[in-house]
């Protein structure tokens, strides 16, 4: 079964599966080893990896290296985020080409006007509603792969209100996408009414600090969401982190009183497999 077929088994089941966000490839195999049935490559993530805002500032090369990286690196499908898809339906048309080949399992397309902001930042604009259904249909026509998963997302929340969002991620569904995301719901009954009136699976957005309360995935289960992405919560523990040892080791000269809370030297050559490559490096070294 491919990556792909795994994805669509996940969404065709009945059931909740979250799926924690990486930021890049490391965090990606730390979400695998952690036992998770996928893993959710943040466009934020990334951004702010590299140093920039959540802004759409990244291009759609850089993210696809990313992807392809990092869907070489797991063996459990990847989600990946295609902010706008680039541009117009055009560009969206180049865009799942290339998501296409990096070998990802599912990717997201929003109704933001480009360049796009953070789902949960103030100013954002959406785009006509059959604008973005000329986007989705190119995005089916454009995939090779009938098993490639398309998820729609609409962020009209926060601009025409939640009937309208909900309304324009069913248009989209209709259109051809495979699962449907609104994005920030406000508060638990706009959870509820999502998972009940979108007519597909349904994805929820889960971090804190953002427009969308924290519910615990047993409920928002029994709401009836399909799949839960946690974008933001191993990049935020990995800041805090190296704040901490960063602090112990300007004002001690050494990190020895944190070192108890950091991977020791043989856990970090562990998470990346090195010895599985040594003895590749000794069995083709010998070859003749």
């Amino acid at each position: 079964m491919t990556m792909r077929q795994l994805m669509r088994q996940l969404i065709g089941r009945r059931g909740y599966t979250m799926v924690p966000g990486a930021y890049d490839t490391l965090t990606a195999r730390l979400v695998e080893q952690a036992g998770f049935a996928a893993v959710y490559l943040t466009g934020g993530g990334y951004s702010r990896a590299n140093g920039y805002p959540d802004l759409g500032l990244l291009t759609l090369s850089e993210n696809v290296r990313f992807i392809g990286l990092t869907v070489e690196a797991v063996g459990i499908p990847v989600i990946a985020d295609a902010d706008t898809g680039y541009g117009n339906a055009i560009n969206v048309i180049r865009t799942v080409r290339e998501y296409e080949k990096s070998g990802v399992a599912a990717f997201h397309i929003e109704d933001q006007v480009s360049p796009k902001k953070c789902g949960h930042y103030e100013g954002k604009e959406v785009i006509p509603v059959g604008e973005m259904i000329g986007k989705i249909k190119a995005a089916v026509d454009t995939r090779q792969d009938p098993d490639l998963v398309i998820i729609t997302r609409s962020d009209a929340r926060a601009i025409e209100g939640l009937d309208a969002a909900v309304d324009r991620v069913n248009a989209y569904l209709e259109a051809g996408a495979d699962v449907g995301f609104v994005e920030a719901p406000q508060n638990v009954d706009e959870l509820k009414i999502v998972a009940r009136r979108v007519a597909g699976p349904a994805l929820v957005n889960v971090f804190e600090g953002g427009k969308t309360p924290m519910v615990p995935a047993a409920e928002l289960e029994e709401m009836g969401f399909r799949l839960g992405i946690y974008p933001s919560q191993t990049h935020r523990a990995a800041i805090r982190a190296a704040q901490k040892v960063l602090a112990a080791l300007k004002e001690d000269g050494h990190t020895i009183r944190v070192e108890p809370d950091i991977a020791t030297f043989q856990e970090r050559e562990d998470v990346v497999g090195t010895q599985c490559w040594r003895e590749l490096e000794e069995k083709y070294l010998r070859v003749g």
